[in-house]
């Protein structure tokens, strides 16, 4: 076995937002390294059929990570079946794009309680379970957190929001044992940026950057990337790596992006999208589908 694969192998990870996309990819990098890994989000269905074509004893549960005491109760149960849990990737995300004040304000709601809210719920769940394992929380982060983009209010926000919160919790983490990483990831391959293209202000957004940050990279590749960074405990990780620049220009960024969109947005062009994809839909209700459900070990 290659050494990559021994460094993780045995270990028991906890990935929300896991029925698909960025989420189902890194379920099934850190599988294929021999973690057993516990599937959360809110498609249950989805979430066992994933669960069960792992190579590892994994579960699944159907949960809205957005509530704290049914989240709890997950955490228990993932310590309870499946042992310590020394791994946690903050995966699970929605996004809304449109003109700000054309946007539903259930929507826009929604996407901060998840991204942002969800994020610190699932701290709040887990970290005891790390603290026993002197494990890793990984924060899954965007480029939105380093620059934010017009027509994307609550998504920008609920990322620069994670973004803090990852910070801050490293550093009240670091005398206990438990790394804090966070993830900077640009354009993925998955049902939510496929649905985006179908709408002319997501289309626009995208065309407006640079041609290299036009680029989507595969949801398999990110989670590789993802993965290796876990290994390593890294404080970060920068995928495709060109972002890590942003971090040096970012103070002068919001005075470059503002006198573009001058120039080439007109609001009145563009409609507010709703939340997209099928992860969206899901979150749209904010209902657990199939609540409670498990996927049997293999």
């Amino acid at each position: 076995m290659p050494d990559r694969e021994r460094l993780l192998s045995g270990r028991t990870a906890v990935v929300t937002g896991a029925a698909r996309g960025l989420g189902r990819a890194i379920a099934e990098e850190l599988a294929s390294r021999g973690v057993d890994v516990a599937l959360l989000g809110l498609e249950g269905e989805a979430l066992a059929r994933v669960a069960t074509g792992l190579p590892t004893a994994s579960r699944s549960w159907a949960v809205d990570i957005t509530d704290g005491d049914a989240l709890a109760r997950v955490a228990q149960d993932v310590h309870r079946l499946m042992g310590p849990v020394s791994i946690v990737v903050a995966n699970a995300g929605v996004a809304e794009a449109g003109p700000f004040l054309d946007s539903d304000p259930d929507s826009w709601r929604r996407v901060i309680e998840v991204n942002l809210i969800g994020s610190a719920v699932t701290a709040r769940s887990f970290l005891p379970y790390l603290l026993d394992a002197r494990g890793h929380y990984l924060q899954i982060a965007s480029t939105a957190s380093i620059g934010a983009v017009p027509m994307m209010s609550a998504y920008c926000a609920s990322k620069a929001g994670v973004e803090s919160f990852t910070h801050s919790l490293r550093a009240e983490m670091a005398h206990s044992g438990v790394t804090v990483g966070i993830a900077y990831l640009h354009w993925i391959d998955t049902d939510m940026i496929r649905d985006a293209d179908r709408y002319t202000v997501m289309r626009k957004v995208r065309n407006l950057m640079p041609r290299p940050a036009r680029a989507i990279s595969s949801a398999e590749h990110m989670a590789r990337r993802v993965v290796t960074s876990v290994e390593r405990r890294a404080p970060s990780v920068y995928v495709p790596g060109w972002l890590r620049s942003g971090q040096l220009i970012r103070g002068v960024l919001p005075g470059a992006i503002t006198r573009v969109s001058r120039r080439k947005l007109t609001h009145s062009r563009y409609a507010a999208t709703g939340l997209l994809g099928a992860g969206g839909r899901a979150a749209r209700g904010a209902t657990v589908m199939d609540a409670g459900r498990t996927a049997d070990p293999r």
